[in-house]
């Protein structure tokens, strides 16, 4: 764990060495967090004994069940009650209690003991007290650096002992800038262009050029489909289909547009609440909506609606806040200062929603009230952004839309729909930042004002930590979901505030933050690695170098149709169904209607982007989920990355990847029917890795060429069948021994590690 401005000096057999000066929010709070909150923190359903230590004024107070002792007394631990208790040797008072398998290690006594011999200072927690821009710092090592990000990253680098990477060769970097923007591999046009640019202006030139593209707005989409918990079915047992997808279009437009964060976000929480608002703006609010829908009949009405609004409050609460509120819809929550009256007051934003908990079965279809119809006109007009490739019909959304009276608000005994207690009114944690009602109206977008006051703590921290994980892969705060007391600390908490603050006062421009991050000379490092950075920072937290991360599940798909030649650029309009093993719909009995059974798309439709292969809730695309693509049952910021043997089977066997080796092979072969195999070899990696192969690697695949052309020439049935996978024809004037050698040699460089990686 990093700390700011107490970096201990590591340790040797696990002996710390103390700060000199112990922090509360670096140093003590994680301990009392993991060991002592549970019993003695936030919730008071759940506190023992009386006593509070996740506060100032509960730590300092006379024991209640001792009158005349102190569980802190600043200045000395002799005396203090709850220290002498963790550090005694009688396991009857012992603390934390021996049954809760929580020991103190002898450092962590220690660092408290000196915490309250320093006066047991308490402070506000990081996250919930707004940022402030710092100074830049100005290390002495000028030479290196692009922008001011970097100054706060050799800083912190320099004073761990770390000395940056090397600047990555050109070719490498190129790949790794045009995944992060717009989540394909450069083409040729683009990489001879770039590689050829010998300018000082060359790089920002390309940022430029990929942040036009209509890929990017695509891209940045990919990751809001997961906060937004996007599907085309409405999950539940009766899962049947749904047509949110115009809104997945507004998505990739706003982003494109470049539209400003607040106002992205504005829109989508509250746009039908604006004065006069458009059908842009009502489309944005189906973001609300994208949650789990019932349609089986017999279900209470007022349970279902409760939990949709539920889904709509821990959404925002997580996606946009970063904090974990559903931890107190039944109880106060154990950690964090968020008692059941702020979840619920939070919830009472989107309680007067004119949403249903179930619709008739006469008024069901593939959106639900409110909803929203989208004509031709429309998409000639203010909505010209959507595809329809259903012509000239009509295809409705659904939006929010508001009560004109006041539906009451209640805590809910133990979250049950049915058990309302006390009467609660639209307000926010006091926390992070208590809601004034007389600046901001007691709605959604009076919400969404307060979410992007700038006195608010956490919105911005939270948006720039998402794209700071997004392009680096871990977090300036690695918790990326949580910036809670159970959250993990920032690993540069001066540069993440420096941030937040850049950015709001940049007017919330997206690609702005963007660019800067993919401008740093942190950022082009290269990916190699050695014996310290394994030893000292394996996770890569000072950033000295570029970090190697699997591309995710859509990405892969994406890269792959690209290179091949394949892939279908049009944007927007509704999912595809492309390739999946038979029979996985029929097994459940979950699905109805169109939903059913899985019927695959042909054509062009095969070639779309991840971004558009249909998400069935009860039945996600397998592929996908293989490589840890969010299932969308709820809202996810950052998808875990594992390595699976499953993930191996994918690339081996998927008929989307033999069918794009397939083409591509055919493609090299009608170009240049005479060229040596490594010179088929190299135009792959080229293509592919954006690279020339090495010797090792040319000698390597032609002899496994070679030894797949005699296999084939030898079993011409083992050809016919090796190529016959994908609905895309086979050019049969090409020797077909010859086509599936290569179509091998271009299977395995899809299936290579560094395919599969960025970095």
């Amino acid at each position: 764990m990093c700390k700011s401005g107490n970096d201990s000096s590591g340790s040797e057999g696990g002996n710390f060495v103390l700060p000199k000066y112990v922090d509360y929010n670096y140093d003590i709070k994680p301990i009392l967090s993991d060991k002592c909150f549970a019993c003695h923190g936030p919730d008071n359903n759940a506190r023992e004994a009386g006593l509070r230590l996740d506060t100032e004024e509960g730590a300092y107070k006379a024991l209640a069940e001792s009158p005349g002792k102190h569980a802190v007394v600043p200045g000395k631990p002799h005396i203090s009650e709850a220290f002498l208790r963790i550090k005694s040797e009688d396991e009857s008072i012992r603390m934390p209690p021996i049954a809760s398998n929580l020991p103190l290690s002898n450092y962590e006594i220690d660092l408290i003991e000196r915490w309250i011999e320093q006066g047991a200072v308490y402070k506000p927690h990081w996250a919930f007290t707004a940022p402030v821009k710092p100074e830049v710092p100005q290390p002495k090592d000028k030479s290196w650096g692009k922008n001011d990000i970097d100054k706060f990253v050799l800083d912190k680098m320099t004073k761990a002992g770390f000395k940056p990477n090397p600047e990555a060769d050109k070719n490498r970097l190129l790949r790794r800038v045009s995944l992060d923007l717009t989540g394909l591999p450069p083409d040729e046009k683009l990489m001879e262009k770039f590689l050829n640019d010998t300018s000082a202006q060359a790089y920002d030139r390309l940022i430029d050029e990929l942040m036009a593209s209509p890929a990017y707005g695509e891209q940045m989409a990919l990751h809001w489909m997961d906060v937004a918990r996007y599907a085309d079915s409405y999950g539940y047992q009766d899962d049947d289909i749904r047509t949110q997808w115009p809104w997945r279009d507004w998505v990739i437009h706003a982003f494109n547009e470049n539209m400003p964060y607040d106002q992205f976000v504005t829109w989508q929480l509250a746009g039908d609440l604006l004065p006069n608002p458009n059908k842009e703006q009502l489309l944005a609010t189906a973001f609300n909506r994208n949650h789990k829908i019932t349609e089986e009949g017999g279900v209470v009405e007022e349970e279902y609606r409760v939990a949709y609004g539920l889904d709509k409050t821990n959404t925002y609460a997580k996606g946009i806040l970063g904090i974990t509120m559903e931890c107190a819809q039944c109880h106060d929550h154990k950690y964090d200062p968020f008692t059941q009256k702020n979840y619920y007051g939070m919830y009472a934003f989107f309680n007067n929603s004119l949403e249903k908990g179930l619709e008739g079965l006469v008024n069901s279809g593939p959106s639900k009230t409110p909803r929203l119809t989208i004509t031709a006109e429309d998409r000639q007009g203010i909505l010209n952004f959507i595809n329809n490739t259903a012509d000239n019909a009509d295809v409705s959304v659904s939006v929010m839309g508001e009560r004109d009276s006041i539906r009451p608000t209640f805590i809910l005994d133990r979250g049950v729909y049915d058990a309302p207690t006390v009467r609660v009114y639209p307000q926010t944690p006091e926390s992070v930042l208590p809601f004034d009602s007389t600046k901001y109206a007691s709605n959604r977008l009076g919400l969404a004002q307060w979410t992007f006051s700038n006195k608010n703590p956490l919105t911005a921290r939270v948006f720039v930590n998402q794209m700071w994980a997004m392009v680096f892969g871990r977090g300036l705060v690695a918790s990326v979901a949580d910036f809670g007391n159970q959250g993990d600390l920032p690993s540069h908490p001066e540069l993440l505030d420096w941030l937040a603050v850049d950015f709001q006062q940049n007017g919330w421009n997206i690609k702005r933050l963007l660019k800067q991050l993919v401008s740093t000379a942190t950022y082009r490092q290269s990916s190699e690695i050695n014996t310290k950075h394994l030893e000292k920072d394996p996770e890569n937290i000072y950033l000295a170098r570029t970090k190697r991360l699997r591309l995710p599940a859509q990405m892969i798909r994406d890269q792959v149709l690209a290179t091949s030649g394949l892939l279908n650029r049009d944007i927007g309009g509704p999912s595809i169904k492309p390739y999946q093993p038979d029979g996985i719909w029929e097994v459940s009995s979950s699905g109805r209607g169109t939903l059913a059974q899985y019927v695959q798309d042909h054509g062009d439709d095969l070639y779309r982007r991840g971004l558009y292969v249909f998400f069935k809730l009860t039945l996600p695309p397998p592929n996908m989920l293989i490589f840890d693509s969010s299932n969308r049952d709820a809202c996810e910021v950052q998808r875990q990355r594992t390595n699976t043997p499953l993930q191996a089977l994918v690339m081996l066997n998927d008929p989307a990847i033999l069918e794009a080796s397939r083409i591509y092979s055919t493609k090299l072969l009608q170009e240049a029917p005479n060229l040596k195999q490594t010179d088929y070899i190299n135009k792959v990696f080229k293509r592919v890795l954006c690279r020339n192969a090495s010797e090792k690697e040319l000698k390597l695949l032609a002899d496994y060429y070679q030894d797949e052309l005699t296999r084939f020439t030898k079993k011409k049935e083992d050809a016919a069948a090796f190529l016959k996978v994908g609905e895309a024809p086979t050019d049969k004037s090409i020797p077909q021994e010859k086509l599936a050698a290569l179509m091998s040699v271009v299977h395995a460089i899809y299936n290579l590690e560094e395919t599969l990686n960025k970095g």
